[in-house]
């Protein structure tokens, strides 16, 4: 199990919110961190670590300038998501994405678009090319959710659809949208399918508030499923986590070289 660090961006800043209130009206946004500080100083802090394979989210407009502000401290060390399509995906590349994040664009009125899906693959390569598959529960499934998690699909996660996705990318990013952003805990319900399930490395996100959470990742991800931390660590105004000994505890589960 690694630690993905992430950099989240809404309204050209670094912030954590709770997914689930990710909607046009600014008023119901429910922010638990603004930072003064610009996404290169997290990049580069991220860069220092060593922590490969983190990921930058433009959640909404007018963060462009931002992203690239953070990628350029790492060219070549961190995903990036958020509007990623067809047209704009060299762009990203150039700019120093290690890889491609893409949800809503393969997607359209809730179906998977499989065409626009294959373009990306054949555009950028598998090995370029994250799908995220950020999901919440309803009528008796975990079904993808697009648009700022706010929209969803008709993708319900299951062992045959994670092995269908599997073979156009590299990896998938998952956050379980229901307790992302709360520290309340991981979905578990969530993580065991994903365990079971997975054909590629996965990154979960969402609900980590305690080493517990963490302990509990790695003991059922079958070494394939990684793990990110927003709202719970220090560096983002949490309590639960200490950034430092997050690094600390993966470094001593990184194999020997």
């Amino acid at each position: 199990m690694r630690f993905r660090p992430c950099i989240d961006l809404h309204q050209g800043k670094v912030k954590q919110i709770v997914g689930s209130t990710l909607v046009d009206d600014p008023a119901a946004v429910r922010t638990n961190f603004s930072s003064d500080l610009p996404p290169s100083h997290y990049a580069t802090l991220y860069r220092q670590d060593g922590l490969v394979g983190g990921h930058v989210i433009m959640l909404g407009p007018g963060n462009e300038a931002a992203a690239r502000d953070a990628l350029a401290a790492w060219p070549g060390g961190m995903q990036v998501g958020g509007g990623i399509t067809a047209d704009n995906a060299i762009h990203w590349l150039e700019r120093g994405a290690s890889h491609l994040i893409v949800t809503s664009h393969v997607f359209h009125d809730g179906v998977l678009d499989r065409e626009r899906l294959v373009r990306l693959n054949r555009l950028v390569g598998k090995k370029r090319l994250v799908l995220d598959l950020s999901c919440r529960w309803r009528q008796g499934g975990y079904y993808v959710v697009t648009d700022r998690w706010q929209k969803f699909t008709s993708l319900r996660i299951c062992p045959e659809t994670l092995e269908d996705m599997g073979a156009y990318c590299d990896e998938f990013l998952i956050h379980a949208v229901d307790v992302e952003g709360k520290c309340m805990g991981i979905d578990t319900r969530l993580l065991d399918l994903l365990a079971a399930s997975v054909p590629v490395p996965t990154t979960y996100a969402g609900g980590v508030a305690t080493f517990a959470d963490l302990e509990l990742i790695r003991n059922s991800g079958r070494q394939l499923i990684d793990v990110t931390v927003g709202s719970a660590l220090d560096i983002f105004g949490g309590s639960g986590l200490r950034y430092q000994e997050v690094v600390a505890y993966h470094a001593k589960l990184a194999p020997a070289p």
